[in-house]
């Protein structure tokens, strides 16, 4: 799995170096975040149920159409199928928050995730809002310190651009 410290290692090791002055940098930045995002972790772990579900509801709500008959949402397996889409996308992100990089996120979250989405004709659309939802639904100090907040939006935003 992939993170801060493992990727400088691997860039450097493949480009025949050393890490540079700047990539201790970049490790020590993450360092230097690492309690805002254990916060963001620890936080999302303790909710996650509750996130993702209002997150769904929230894509439902503006994708009312899905629930019609024969489309993505239709059915009870299909709503529970991506009620768990989004908790997993909420499970990676924790995990990304725990080890200081997207490696989570890149391995089992985004790497093919556009071509399943289109083999199976899903609308990536509802997912976005979901994740959108999840995004403004955050609120410091409410829900976590700002820095912490900052964290887990950051992740949050990776996962929707991925989308697009």
């Amino acid at each position: 799995m992939k993170s801060v410290v493992t990727t400088v290692v691997t860039s450097a090791d493949a480009a025949g170096r050393y890490p540079s002055t700047s990539d201790l940098e970049s490790v020590q930045g993450s360092l230097q975040r690492a309690a805002a995002r254990m916060e963001a972790a620890e936080k999302l772990a303790n909710n996650i149920d509750q996130v993702a579900q209002e997150a769904y509801d929230a894509a439902i709500k503006k994708y009312s159409y899905l629930n019609e008959e024969g489309e993505a949402n239709s059915t009870d397996t299909f709503k529970s199928k991506c009620l768990r889409d989004i908790k997993h996308y909420m499970r990676l992100i924790n995990y990304c928050l725990v080890v200081g990089g997207t490696g989570p996120l890149d391995e089992w979250g985004i790497a093919g995730q556009r071509e399943v989405y289109r083999s199976l004709n899903l609308p990536t659309a509802p997912y976005v809002e979901a994740l959108l939802f999840a995004r403004t639904r955050g609120c410091a100090p409410r829900d976590m310190s700002s820095q912490a907040l900052n964290e887990y939006n950051r992740l949050l935003d990776y996962v929707i651009n991925s989308f697009s």
